[in-house]
Parts: structure tokens; sequence; C-alpha cells
């Protein structure tokens, strides 16, 4: 029997590349925060997102399969990039699964939601292996501008990628697990139509001030200030995915937390973090000042490249503590922790 399940195994492997040629001839669908809330709240068919899915989810892990494939081939051998390509066959195979299978069979809608559970968990490291793979290509054969302009444009692409990916699977698993947020009645899936700018501020302020006293056994304070254009004193509360705004703001009080410690670690007082909140009649800001001694004009164009960091390479064989770092490389591993959907944000 196990012999016959490794034949099995083999032949739906060999036609991996199939699939794949034939799901990336079909463009993304486009989808708006608006569409999720509308067939969350008004008409939530587990058997019409099931028929989607199945259909979209191969088309979006094609795509970018495709994509990876151009990438240099140096980088492509990288035992690390092999293995975020290991895992993203295997989830497409899973998927596949389901293509013939009916849905008004209920197992099988139950089913296909453990699988999707199973595949978002697969991936939670997508983000800190891929960039060891750029970590180890870096460090074997250097680095020229082409390559690294490259990788930057696919690293874009794959990260948005997995995004979208990861959020029609927490919609689907959320919306139709039955349970709902006691404390968030608003939430359909990850979107809160009442998301507390402010609340989402502070649990972030809080997480990224644990983790830095951990490191540097001290944590600056925070000032925030809000500005409502409407004079109204109710909380500023939008329309939104709770856990991106958290992770956005995490990594922005990371970065600012380290350097005032690293700026003012012989004085006594540590300057505060402040943060500004502005509603206006068409969007919202968010301002994170902090004095930890800014950085050189002429490394500004280089910040947001996945192959410069500032900060010590972390340790990726830690599992238990994050690093208190946010740039590069180094910054994709601590967002890409993809925490289990927290019952109080889902934040994911």
């Amino acid at each position: 029997m196990k012999f016959v399940r490794f034949l099995m195994k083999n032949a739906a492997l060999a036609n991996v590349p199939k699939h794949i040629d034939h799901f990336s001839k079909f463009s993304p669908s486009p989808l708006s925060m608006k569409q999720f809330l509308d067939f969350g709240s008004t008409n939530a068919c587990e058997k019409t997102s099931f028929a989607f899915l199945r259909q979209e989810l191969p088309v979006r892990l094609s795509n970018i399969m495709k994509e990876l494939n151009l990438l240099p081939d140096r980088l492509l051998t990288t035992p690390s990039v092999q293995l975020v390509q290991r895992w993203y066959i295997q989830s497409l195979m899973e998927i596949l699964d389901f293509l013939d299978k009916s849905p008004d069979d209920h197992s099988v809608l139950q089913s296909f939601v453990e699988s999707l559970e199973t595949i978002r968990n697969r991936h939670n490291d997508v983000v800190p292996t891929m960039a060891q793979g750029v970590i180890e290509y870096k460090d074997t054969f250097g680095q020229d501008p082409v390559t690294s302009q490259n990788i930057q444009y696919f690293l874009d692409r794959f990260y948005m990628s997995r995004i979208s990916i990861r959020m029609l699977i927490n919609q689907h698993t959320l919306v139709f697990d039955g349970n709902t947020n006691p404390a968030h009645p608003n939430t359909i899936g990850c979107i809160d139509s009442l998301c507390d700018v402010t609340e989402v501020i502070r649990d972030a302020f809080e997480s990224a001030k644990m983790l830095c006293e951990q490191y540097y056994l001290g944590a600056p304070e925070l000032e925030l200030r809000v500005m409502n254009c409407k004079q109204s004193r109710d909380p500023i509360q939008i329309t939104y995915i709770p856990s991106h705004l958290y992770h956005m703001l995490f990594e922005l009080f990371k970065n600012a937390m380290r350097a005032t410690i690293e700026t003012h670690e012989v004085s006594h007082n540590l300057p505060p973090i402040r943060v500004m909140v502005a509603l206006g009649g068409e969007d919202l800001s968010i301002k994170v000042m902090d004095r930890g001694g800014g950085v050189p004009l002429r490394k500004i164009e280089t910040l947001f490249s996945y192959m410069y960091s500032t900060a010590p390479r972390p340790d990726f064989g830690d599992n238990h503590r994050a690093p208190l770092v946010s740039d590069t490389h180094t910054s994709t591993y601590i967002t890409s922790q993809n925490l289990k959907p927290h019952r109080r944000h889902t934040y994911d």
C-alpha cells in the first residue's frame, strides 16, 4: 500500500509543471475590501467560496511559482529557496485535490477548511526562509546591481502575492469556522469595519516595548496624540484589517525603540516615542516620531532594499525570541511570524 501511495505521489509530482503552466495563464481575480465585506455580511455561502478558491488559489500559487523559477540559478539552488519551492508545490497539489470534489458534500467543505489551515501554517515561515536564501546567496556569490534589482522586484511581488493568498485563506477559514469574536462583533473574517486605530497602536507599542525590555532592560514610553477633523471625542474607527496595521506599527516601533536606546545609552532618561493620529476628510495619517539619531541621507535609497541591512543578523534557528530589528531581510523575519488568529483582533 505504501508503494502504491509512493507511485501516486510521484505521478502527481510529475504533473505539477503542467498544472503550473495551465493555471499561470490566468490572471488573479481583483478583489476589494468592499467585496469581502459584502460577501461576508450578506450572502456568505461556503459552497460559493469553496468553488471560487479551488480555482483562484491555484492561479495565484502558479503565477508566483512561475516567477520563482525565473530567479538566478544560483539563488534557486540555495537550500532555503528550494524548501520554499517544495512548500508551494505541496500546497498546490493539496488544493488541486479538490477540483473534482462536490461542494454539496459537507465533509468536503470541512476537509477544505482543514487543508487551508494546514497550508497557512506550512507557509508561516516562508518569509524568513526566503530571506535566509537571499543571505546564503549574498554570502556565497556577493551581489551586483542588476541581480539585486531583479531580486528586489521579485521579492516585492512575492510578498504581495503571499499577503493576498493568506487574505483569501483567512477570510474563508474565519468566516466559516462557526465562531464569532464577542469583543469585535463587527469583524468579518479578518476585516474590522470598526477598527479602533488607537487601540491597535497601543497594542503594537506594548508588544514592541516588551521585546525591547527583554533586550535592553528598558524601553521608551509612548506619547499618543489624536486629531479628529470631525471634532468628535469618539475613538477613531475605520474599516481595515487590524493585523496589517498592527504589524506595520510593530515594525516601526521596534526600529524606533532600538534607535532611541542605542543613541541615548548613556542617558538616564529615554525620550518618548511620539505618535500622532490625524483623521482627515478623506484619509487617515499616522506619524511616528523618535529621537533615534535619524538616517544619513546617503543611505536613504538603500533602506528598502532586501539586500541591505544595518542590523545584526538574526538567528533563524531561534524560534522563541524575535529580533529587535526591522530593516531588510531582518524585518521580513519578524513580520513573517504570522501569529495564529488572535480572538481579540485576529492578528494574523
